[in-house]
């Protein structure tokens, strides 16, 4: 063996050497902050849960998704109702009932349904809301029975207030609702016997007149073509309403909401031109 190929192989293994401490310390370095970073993950994660913070977060973030995916919901809703809105058949005043302004730049047509409880709380709502409209809001009542849970009643108060509106007009129509929602707890818990000869009397009604136009079942069509319209437009409950702007836009309302909410909607209507 040569002096220089000892030279070059004392060389080689001093590298080997070098390399290999140099990982040593590498890996003890890497080993040594990992453990420094898994303390510090700890320490934290324990501050956090001992303050509360921890929870907090994981709520908030919790809060966050379930808010968003029901805007998402809410959305989605929205535009299928919407949609179906546009099967809606158009008012027309000589065959449905109207309240407040005939011109009114603003319709909320109801489907609505006479022993309904909430139907009788949206019914003071709409009143207000017409009220004080000054002209802007038209109400347009149409008849949507639940039969599976005011079987014969509902249809048969819808009835009544057709006949009224054949023998009063469209104020005596009005003038039915307002007093059989004021005077029935709703609910199927209605004596239609007493209750709807007593208000074809009070609002002036020949009753002679009423009682055979109430047995004839000649608006039962109009009753059910009310019906069917409900449901093609997205309805499945009461109170169902449909607020159509001056441009035809349409906005589905579900249920006996609050007045702010339905105003809310109301004026959104108001700004499509």
């Amino acid at each position: 063996m040569t002096l220089n190929t000892g030279f070059s192989r004392a060389i080689a293994a001093a590298l080997v050497l070098f390399t290999s401490a140099a990982n040593a310390l590498a890996a003890e370095r890497d080993a040594a902050e990992a453990a420094l970073i898994e303390r510090v993950k700890e320490a934290v994660i324990k501050e956090l849960r001992e303050s509360g913070a921890l929870d907090r977060a994981v709520d908030a973030g919790v809060n966050r998704y379930v808010e968003r995916q029901r805007a998402e919901a809410t959305q989605r809703e929205r535009r299928n109702a919407d949609a179906r809105a546009t099967a809606l058949r158009p008012v027309s005043a000589g065959r449905d009932h109207i309240r407040g302004n005939p011109g009114a730049p603003v319709t909320l047509i109801e489907y609505s349904d006479f022993e309904c409880p909430f139907c009788k709380r949206f019914h003071s709502t709409m009143k207000k809301l017409v009220e004080e409209s000054s002209g802007q809001l038209r109400w347009v009542y149409r008849h949507f029975p639940i039969d599976q849970l005011h079987p014969v009643k509902a249809r048969k108060e819808a009835a009544a207030s057709e006949c009224a509106a054949e023998l009063g007009g469209n104020d005596a129509f009005w003038k039915f609702a307002d007093r059989f929602f004021e005077l029935t707890p709703s609910n199927n818990r209605t004596d239609i016997d007493t209750v709807l000869p007593q208000i074809a009397r009070e609002i002036g009604l020949n009753e002679a007149k009423f009682a055979s136009c109430l047995a004839s079942g000649r608006h039962d069509r109009h009753i059910e073509e009310d019906n069917q319209d409900a449901m093609a437009s997205g309805g499945r409950g009461t109170p169902w309403s449909i607020i159509v702007s001056k441009n035809g836009k349409a906005y589905a309302l579900s249920g006996a909401q609050p007045y702010a909410a339905v105003k809310q909607l109301v004026d959104l209507a108001l700004q499509e031109k």
